[in-house]
């Protein structure tokens, strides 16, 4: 699977990975993985082909209604992970709870929370981070270029504000399937 993977990817898709092309894996265990910008269904299916390319074992979460009956299993299967998203609910500390008793576990998350154009990013992913006490590894859905940039592992601070401004340095110039939305 790893060898077709590797053929649609980088001969059939024309991609490459560029920088931390291992996510630091052999160091880091746990990390919150952000991937942007994302506008399109399609990067969910590059971030798959991405992490089998890579060997990197990679986890998602999802509303639990997705979680039924056939689809858990292959859900499971890729990484998926369950979360209860009713009201009332401090839905960082359960997602930073589900870092703990694993050995290995990277979040993988949108910080836009959505595939259409924002001026701002959602912070959960941050403060999943910093509750975990995880790093958080940046890769980008470029597009344009056709390429996944990975950022080495980056631990968050107290200070949120140069913390943003760094990771959205990161992204600069990064164009998305969709470009208006990037």
């Amino acid at each position: 699977m790893k060898a077709l993977a590797k053929f649609i990817y980088f001969k059939l898709l024309g991609w490459k990975v560029v920088g931390n092309t291992n996510f630091s894996q052999d160091k880091v265990k746990k990390a919150v993985i952000i991937a942007a910008p994302h506008t399109s269904w399609h990067d969910f299916f590059i971030g798959l082909y991405l992490r089998k390319v890579t060997g990197v074992k990679t986890n998602f979460i999802g509303k639990k209604e997705l979680f039924v009956w056939p689809l858990k299993y292959y859900f499971r299967a890729i990484g998926g992970r369950p979360v209860d998203r009713t009201s009332g609910q401090n839905k960082v500390e359960a997602i930073a709870k589900l870092f703990e008793g694993e050995e290995e576990f990277r979040l993988t998350l949108a910080p836009e929370g959505t595939r259409k154009k924002v001026d701002e990013w959602k912070t959960g992913f941050y403060y999943i981070a910093k509750a975990a006490k995880v790093p958080i590894i940046m890769f980008t859905l470029d597009f344009k270029n056709k390429q996944n940039k990975v950022s080495e592992p980056f631990y968050p601070t107290d200070d949120k504000e140069a913390d943003f401004a760094f990771m959205h340095a990161f992204y600069e110039g990064v164009v998305g399937k969709v470009p208006d939305y990037s």
